[in-house]
């Protein structure tokens, strides 16, 4: 599937590690895409909303369908990302996509998430591709 294809296709992101700091990219490529008209889920343990969005814990905990699952966590933290993704697809079938943003990449995390059948793109930013 091609980028363009995925944002054509696919409205709904859950950002995993969202910032409430506007000064990090955590913060502003979501805020980007919302402005877009894309339906943001921030995903982040230690807040419960930002910009008055319902923040949620943990992948698990988000009530709404995901599309795509936009990962800022260091690569390190990757796998453990995805493996939720994954277990979360099984039980639901909803994501379709896992963004690691620009700088994350895990090997493993690929190769999982290919294996589930999920769309998996790493190392990019999603404001940057988006144009």
């Amino acid at each position: 599937m091609k980028i363009e294809e995925i944002f054509k296709e696919h409205k709904t992101i859950a950002v995993v590690g969202m910032s409430k700091n506007p000064r990090k990219a955590a913060y502003s490529v979501p805020m980007f895409m919302k402005g877009e008209d894309y339906n943001i889920i921030p995903v982040n343990p230690t807040a419960d909303d930002i910009e008055g969005m319902k923040c949620y814990h943990t992948l698990s905990d988000v009530i709404e369908n995901i599309e795509i699952v936009n990962v800022f966590r260091p690569s390190d933290d990757a796998l453990e990302v995805v493996k939720e993704a994954i277990k979360r697809k099984e039980e639901k079938g909803d994501i379709k996509v896992i963004w690691l943003q620009e700088g994350i990449y895990h090997p493993e995390a690929k190769l999982l998430a290919e294996q589930a059948g999920i769309v998996y793109i790493e190392d990019k930013c999603m404001y940057k591709e988006y144009f």
